[in-house]
């Protein structure tokens, strides 16, 4: 029998009900006439403390609160992708034309209450079979398949935790999701299976072992890929103050990542920004395929003027879509814009909670929470047969205050975390995008995905990103004698980083994100690009050595110099011979000056 209490206190989200023995932590429940949503987060002999997911306006005490026996879960098959969720996977636009339709004069507005599943019962989908009747199976394995977009194909897996004998399996043809599609047979009894299953999302899906993460997310920025690379199932944070270009980050990252799904978390942001997403990424094509980029992508809207509790929920239900899509082979990237607006949930529900705050507010578990999240990322072996690997990629935004990166959602957020990509204001205000800081960013994954940039585009590629992370780095520190006694103090060694190190920012690190050309960067072209600044640089130097002066070096060059500056954005991915011609005539052009010093 389900738990019945009632309501005697309300605050904000939270809700007090009594009468709830039996009750479970983390159980999710029904609220009030309604219906709405809750979650039980802690229990104090038989009162129960219920984070409501919807607005609890109009509740009053007394109402009833009937727990479900089961914690909360998200629903998982084939009708994912290209749908956009709230916190805790309601489907947005199928609420909307329901609302829509029963109560038209409100179509504005979202009903507290409505439910509507988040996978359409009532679709059908091309099953194909590809087990066989007797096979014995457990939890992982690949039973069917269904063509879910014309991106991915989906896999129909037996549920984690069920062992036994296929002794049912439908030919095939068209089915819905409530269809039984399956029958194993598990201690002498008999289990449906069918192509929907739930998860509880606080739990991470199980898996048969963790890999290394050796082979990078490419995501065509060069300053990403090339200084601070990401690894498929690695961890990272684009933290920044307000207009350094978090958000045209993710929505690059999304875009162009050659990751098989996105998953993308608007978690508390302003609506906005998440209108934007909501009107951009259906038009938006997938680079690889030329596909609509929706055939692939995950969005979950839970804006700053949604219930705050489900903004604390939206990180769990993303990740466990993101890990049912890796327990298919694919690898996935899951964005979170931002985990600070998450963090501030946290902060609003332990008020009510009144616990104890610590560092500004925040509860004490904020670091164990944020541990929790990042931690199910990660390269996998899947269970299951036939033998696979995927992955689960996080990308989380943290919005300091002030952009101070030492307060405690960064702060925590560095300890779990392998890639940094710091976002700088001053880059930001002097118009250099993407405005990361390479001299406060860091990734280390570098080691570990150099084998692969070895094998697939260079042997040298190691030795030139360690070079020109050398050259930005002394000049910075050339730039604190210039700042006190001017450049002329400089020798023409020195004056030739400056030189070469304004190259690599103007010609290499700057990349606009809305050019046609420049926008994607192979990691072909990124190597080029770097290897033809760095080679005029050793020439440059040894004509240097020689006695030359920079100031003949530029002369030498003339209009090859801004031709190397363009060169990302006029020269495209697949015309890498036009930057190997231009790095040839600008090493001429050296050798011609260093004939004339004999």
């Amino acid at each position: 029998m389900p738990v019945k209490g009632r309501i005697v206190r309300i605050s904000g989200p939270l809700i007090i009900a009594e009468n709830m023995q039996g009750a479970q932590m983390f159980e999710m429940v029904r609220v009030g006439e309604d219906k709405l949503i809750g979650e039980i987060t802690r229990i104090r002999g038989d009162k129960a403390y219920i984070q409501v997911y919807e607005s609890t306006t109009g509740l009053k005490p007394g109402e009833i609160v009937e727990g479900t026996g089961a914690p909360l879960s998200v629903e998982l098959g084939p009708g994912l992708l290209g749908t956009i969720y709230d916190g805790v996977q309601r489907p947005l636009p199928l609420i909307a034309e329901t609302i829509a339709r029963e109560m038209p004069h409100r179509r504005m507005f979202i009903e507290r209450g409505v439910q509507v599943p988040p996978i359409p019962r009532d679709r059908k989908w091309p099953f194909k079979p590809v087990a066989r009747i007797g096979d014995k199976v457990e939890g992982g394995d690949v039973i069917g398949e269904v063509e879910e977009t014309s991106l991915i194909t989906h896999k129909v897996m037996v549920p984690p935790g069920l062992k036994g004998e296929l002794v049912w399996l439908a030919t095939e043809g068209d089915y819905t999701v409530e269809d039984i599609i399956a029958q194993v047979r598990v201690d002498g009894r008999t289990v449906d299976l069918r192509m929907i299953q739930r998860w509880p999302v606080r739990i991470p899906r199980p898996v048969k072992a963790k890999l290394d993460p050796t082979e990078p997310l490419i995501t065509g920025t060069r300053i990403i890929d090339t200084l601070f690379p990401m690894a498929k199932g690695g961890t990272g944070a684009v933290p920044g103050g307000f207009g350094t270009g978090k958000t045209v980050t993710l929505h690059s990252l999304a875009q162009w990542s050659s990751a098989r799904v996105v998953v993308y978390i608007g978690c508390g942001e302003r609506g906005n920004e998440m209108t934007e997403v909501l009107e951009r990424f259906p038009e938006y094509k997938d680079p690889w395929s030329g596909k609509p980029l929706m055939e692939r992508t995950i969005l979950i809207a839970n804006t700053s003027n949604m219930p705050v509790a489900a903004r604390e929920a939206s990180i769990y239900v993303g990740v466990t879509l993101a890990e049912y899509y890796r327990d298919m082979g694919y690898d996935v990237l899951l964005v979170a814009d931002s985990t600070s607006r998450w963090a501030e949930a946290l902060r609003e529900i332990a008020g009510r909670l009144e616990e104890m705050p610590a560092e500004e507010g925040y509860p004490s578990y904020l670091a164990s929470r944020l541990a929790e999240f990042y931690e199910r990322a990660g390269r996998v072996t899947a269970l299951g047969s036939p033998e696979r690997s995927g992955s689960v990629t996080i990308v989380g935004a943290v919005s300091p205050p002030g952009g101070d990166f030492t307060e405690p959602v960064t702060s925590h957020t560095k300890r779990f975390i392998r890639v940094f990509w710091a976002l700088d204001t001053k880059l930001a205000y002097s118009r250099h995008y993407p405005a990361i800081n390479w001299l406060l960013s860091y990734s280390a994954y570098t080691d570990l995905v150099a084998e692969w940039w070895h094998k697939n585009v260079d042997t040298r590629w190691k030795e030139y990103r360690d070079e020109a992370m050398e050259i930005l780095l002394r000049e910075e520190e050339l730039q604190e004698i210039v700042r006190l006694v001017g450049t002329e103090s400089l020798d023409e060694k020195d004056k030739l980083i400056l030189d070469t190190a304004r190259l690599l920012k103007d010609g290499f690190l700057k990349q606009n994100a809305f050019d046609p050309i420049d926008a994607f960067s192979t990691p072909e072209k990124q190597f080029k690009l770097l290897k033809m600044i760095l080679d005029f640089h050793k020439k440059a130097l040894h004509l240097v050595e020689l006695g030359a002066t920079v100031a003949q070096v530029r002369d030498a060059l003339g209009r090859l110099y801004v031709e190397m500056v363009k060169a990302k954005f006029s020269i495209k991915n697949d015309e890498l011979e036009k930057i190997e011609d231009l790095r040839n005539r600008v090493l001429k052009a050296l050798e011609a000056l260093e004939a004339r010093l004999g």
